[in-house]
């Protein structure tokens, strides 16, 4: 069947598939395809198919009367079967438009008789039948009233959830709406967040994804959700049922609805993006899209042998971000979610495969200068997971600004510090030097610019725990792995946990292990919350979650993910102590600086005595060479000071060692200090305000972290 008035679209240039009057214009990238059929699907499933025009530059398109918000598609690509040279072209596949705004239908699972039939192969299988639908929406753009939070990032306290694990069992929500995008609107949800007192959430990956091959004869599911299915449409499954009934369009107005809630009640919404590979996996396995529609251009293939990937990602593929339509895909989504959804900015997975040219990484990759430059995405949050599994992987400190990274070496430092140098009794080499720097911002890891400095400590997002590895709790709880949920005899996940169970595996009645437990995981949060930098709190971590040792829970979608919100007394007083951390953040400037300390004395005419930051030793004695250099300091004093009227000065104590310790304030001319918060209090509620003077002496509790505010 074919449909008469098919023109060129006088717009060959946009990708996807728009409506207009009369219609909709088409195009898609094809670049070696000899013909690109668009194939659409009446309620029957009736397929009618129309031939494209072009190429031009590449781009296959046409002007196609008749098409409605609604209408079903897909595309055919025509073209040589030369694996060798990179190209896979077989029209048997229907293909998902890679700009499509909605998906509708399912995957067929690879446990499916005829799935093989997806595989990237020469035969005469069709697969419509096996795949989903890409569908045409209306634009978004202006279906929300509410403008942007626009957090400034010294402000900032991100919080990482799943969208349907967050309110999955949280019996407030009402049970048609728990693990939608809805539910995670719904005023219960959002009244969490605020009181908690974060500013940000984090969503794990909400593009459309699919689950992998062997997930699929586990009888498990992608979870996480980093095997996207299309840049450009929200996760159908997330949304209500209601929504689901209306179509892609049903969907992405709630999604839509979604922000624009979090939207009035302060929050903004920060979405994680995987642009590094896509759910296709290895170059054999499934034909969903860009490898039908162009395999040699949109995968990252081996030098001289374009017929091999070059996986710097560990899925199997990688999208080439040396080719310019590759880079323009990852642009134009970004702005599609900024613009025309409302999305607040972007956590990218593994970008440091974003950044990779053909001679490695590099900070001034096209697409990297792009998004940094660009007048809409450049004011966006952005946020970089700066690794990758490939050569010279691991880029901490390189991205451009004004892009924040997450620092595994906070993480690092802060775990061992806490949990396995304890446990081991300490380290035969000097371990205060990095927990100050760790404490201070990272100043070695983001002050590496030109000209100097720029970035400031908000450049670092400090973290403790995310999606990926063990809860807050589990860390003070295992000392090793079980994931044996997962199917994979408990090889998967990292074993380089720095965790501690506190003398027992798991969980127990023991009163003292339990007691230890909290005050790690109080320790741990408290260190998070008060260091300069960027925090970002795991959903759950504020309660003391608990994933029962697994530590790669991404095919869970059960119990072991989705947050338990029936708390026991001592995981509200948990709550509480995040909560007061975080007030006493949002309350005194000193703790949340925007820019790195320089450690000057202070000036003449300063009648406050003290220096932006300063060291101390537990005799209140300034730090020497010495005292930084010997693996036995374990107690730490820092100061901060903003030395400005009506800012509070910051004293943060640290004992890490097992017994009590006597530690003498430094003596100054400074005014009093008022002790606001002691990681030795089970809860900071109803705990009556201390003031002493500089110079007196304090009995600092083992494995303690105290906070003394001069108002």
């Amino acid at each position: 069947m074919t449909i008469d008035g098919v023109i060129p679209s006088p717009t060959p240039h946009r990708l996807g598939v728009h409506l207009t009057d009369g219609g909709a214009v088409v195009g898609v990238y094809s670049g070696h395809a000899t013909g690109v059929d668009l194939c659409l699907f009446d309620d029957a499933g009736t397929e009618t198919r129309v031939p494209l025009h072009g190429p031009t530059a590449g781009v296959w398109h046409a002007f196609v009367p008749g098409i409605g918000e609604g209408q079903h598609y897909g595309f055919r690509a025509h073209g040589p079967w030369a694996p060798k040279k990179g190209h896979r072209y077989n029209a048997n596949k229907l293909l998902l438009d890679p700009y499509g705004r909605g998906i509708e239908g399912d995957l067929i699972p690879m446990t499916h008789e005829r799935a093989a039939q997806l595989l990237s192969n020469k035969d005469e299988a069709d697969t419509a039948e096996l795949m989903p639908r890409s569908v045409v929406t209306a634009e978004p753009g202006g279906s929300w009233q509410t403008p942007h939070p626009r957090i400034p990032w010294e402000d900032t306290v991100i919080y990482e959830l799943h969208v349907k694990g967050f309110t999955q069992q949280m019996m407030d929500v009402p049970e048609h709406l728990r693990g939608t995008y809805a539910g995670l609107a719904h005023p219960a949800a959002i009244e969490y967040l605020t009181s908690l007192g974060v500013t940000t959430v984090e969503l794990l990956p909400v593009h459309a994804f699919a689950s992998e091959p062997h997930l699929d004869h586990a009888g498990l599911s992608n979870y996480w959700g980093y095997s996207t299915m299309g840049f450009f449409a929200p996760h159908a499954p997330y949304a209500t049922q209601e929504a689901q009934a209306k179509g892609a369009q049903g969907v992405l107005d709630e999604f839509v609805g979604m922000v624009d809630l979090l939207h009035q009640a302060g929050l903004e919404v920060i979405l994680d993006v995987v642009y590094n590979h896509t759910a296709e996996a290895g170059w054999g396995d499934r034909v969903l899209s860009w490898r039908g529609l162009d395999n040699h251009d949109y995968y990252r293939s081996q030098p001289n042998s374009p017929g091999h990937y070059d996986d710097t990602t560990g899925t199997g593929n990688t999208l080439d971000f040396t080719h310019s339509r590759v880079v323009q895909m990852a642009m134009d989504s970004l702005r599609y979610w900024t613009e025309e959804v409302g999305v607040d900015g972007f956590r990218f997975d593994l970008a440091a495969t974003l950044g990779r040219t053909g001679h490695g990484f590099s900070t001034r990759h096209p697409f990297l200068v792009g998004i940094t430059m660009d007048p809409l995405i450049g004011g966006t949050k952005l946020i970089a997971e700066p690794w990758d599994t490939g050569m010279g992987g691991w880029q901490v400190g390189n991205f451009p600004a004004p892009m924040a990274e997450w620092n595994d070496r906070f993480r690092d430092k802060l775990r061992s510090f806490w949990l396995t140098d304890t446990a081991r009794g300490g380290r035969n080499h000097p371990t205060a030097p990095e927990l100050a720097t760790r404490l201070a911002g990272s100043t070695d890891l983001f002050g590496h610019t030109e000209p100097p400095l720029m970035r400031g400590p908000v450049a670092s997002v400090n973290f403790i725990t995310c999606h990926d590895g063990f809860t807050m709790a589990d860390l003070t709880a295992y000392n090793g792995k079980h994931n044996e949920a997962n199917g994979e005899d408990n090889r998967d996940g990292t074993d380089n946990n720095r965790s501690w169970n506190h003398g027992y595996e798991g969980e127990t009645d023991e009163v003292e292990i339990n007691a230890y437990r909290r005050r790690s995981i109080r320790n741990l949060l408290g260190s998070l919350l008060l260091s300069a930098g960027t925090p970002m709190l795991l959903a759950g971590d504020e309660f003391g979650n608990t994933q029962k040792g697994n530590n790669n829970a991404y095919c869970q979608d059960n119990e072991i993910s989705w947050l338990d919100w029936s708390f026991h007394p001592w995981q509200a007083d948990i709550r509480s102590t995040v909560q007061h951390l975080i007030a006493l953040r949002r309350e005194n400037r000193v703790l949340r600086p925007s820019e790195f300390y320089d450690g000057h004395d202070p000036r003449p005419d300063d009648d406050r005595h003290r220096a932006d930051s300063a060291w101390f030793r537990a005799d209140g004695q300034p730090e020497s060479e010495d005292w930084w250099e010997d693996p036995a300091t374990r107690v730490v004093q820092f100061m901060r000071s903003l030395s400005e009227d009506g800012e509070a000065d910051a004293l943060l104590v640290i004992n890490g060692t097992r017994t009590p310790v006597e530690v003498t304030l430094p003596a100054d001319e400074g005014g009093a200090w008022e002790l606001v918060w002691d990681s030795a209090w089970e809860s900071p509620v109803g705990v009556a305000v201390e003031t002493v003077q500089p110079g007196d002496v304090q009995v600092v509790e083992d494995l303690t972290v105290q906070l003394y505010l001069s108002r």
